[in-house]
């Protein structure tokens, strides 16, 4: 239980994914004191998922036991492009109906706070910088593998945000010219080869052929309900094709790596979201296997690559990181 105060010295982190919308409460030292988890439901409209983020954010404070006169600002990842100063989503490719939406004002009129609204990998990025790494590389990018595939950059201790604030979609790089069509309209990005709905997609796709899991003994035929975590316990139970799938995102993840270590050479490159988070154990050698065959011969000298010890909280922590940074 977080201590009773009348000053508003917390802050809320909120994390809206294609999936599910995460909400933490921090104190001000970054310690998290409640959480909170939803469904997104895309499908049912751009109100209808602002208000569930609302009411996300909502359940995590009252799991803390605080009111929201408590709560000195939210910082909010969205997943896709946005305006950070008007706090617009300009375009999210894995929420329906989501151009030009005026999330910020949308979300300070439903829970009465200060928002800030950035870039969902921007904002987890700079929570694994900050809380995880203590701020100490002067450079980092950030890959985060969930729904989607995004990413981060820290270039002299600050988030690159680039000349349009666009940088660091690194999901939407081409890595098969040929390859699947990806939900932003191009085909053979990194997202539409190695994200959650890539990987799910292979596989449904698989089982239409013919091709036999276990996956269908755990869930169904219909896998309705598969989660990362699902392909973790068939892997480990032996299914050749869900290992298959799973190894061969695992190296388009790899040769995303060694893309952005080829341009960027950061000191550090940490890779997270819920498919890291669920498969770290299955994926980070065949990851770290095909970084090496793809890196440029001197690149990878002194470069860390390793999974977030955030896990899947890395964009709620960045949520509390942002708004401590930009609350007055």
């Amino acid at each position: 239980m977080a201590e009773v105060s009348t000053k508003p010295e917390y802050l809320l982190g909120v994390d809206l994914g294609g999936t599910k919308i995460l909400a933490g409460v921090f104190t001000r030292s970054l310690e998290c004191v409640a959480t909170a988890k939803l469904s997104t439901k895309p499908q049912r409209g751009v109100e209808a998922v602002i208000e569930r983020v609302a009411r996300c954010a909502k359940d995590a404070v009252d799991e803390a036991e605080l009111t929201m006169a408590q709560l000195a600002g939210l910082g909010v990842g969205a997943p896709g492009a946005v305006d950070f100063e008007s706090g617009k989503v300009i375009f999210a490719p894995n929420l329906p109906g989501w151009k030009d939406v005026p999330f910020r004002t949308s979300l300070e009129k439903q829970l009465g706070i200060p928002v800030f609204v950035e870039n969902d990998c921007n904002v987890a990025t700079l929570g694994v910088y900050v809380a995880e790494l203590k701020s100490k590389p002067r450079s980092m990018a950030g890959i985060f593998v969930g729904t989607g595939i995004g990413g981060g950059i820290i270039i002299n201790n600050e988030p690159y945000s680039g000349f349009s604030h666009t940088a660091g979609e690194v999901g939407h790089m081409t890595l098969s010219v040929n390859g699947p069509k990806c939900g932003c309209g191009n085909k053979g990005c990194f997202e539409a080869l190695a994200s959650r709905t890539a990987i799910f997609q292979q596989i449904k796709a698989g089982i239409k052929e013919g091709q036999k899991t276990l996956l269908t003994d755990i869930l169904g035929d219909d896998l309705e309900d598969l989660r990362s975590g699902d392909l973790r316990k068939a892997i480990r139970r032996g299914d050749k094709f869900v290992e298959r799938i799973v190894n061969d995102a695992a190296q388009f993840i790899g040769i995303g790596t060694a893309t952005i270590v080829n341009l960027l050479n950061p000191e550090i490159v940490v890779l997270g979201g819920g498919v890291i988070e669920a498969l770290q154990d299955e994926i980070m050698s065949e990851i770290l296997d095909t970084v090496k065959d793809h890196a440029m011969p001197g690149s990878l000298k002194g470069v860390e690559i390793r999974a977030s010890k955030l896990g899947d909280n890395a964009g709620i922590t960045g949520g509390a990181v942002l708004a401590r940074r930009e609350v007055k």
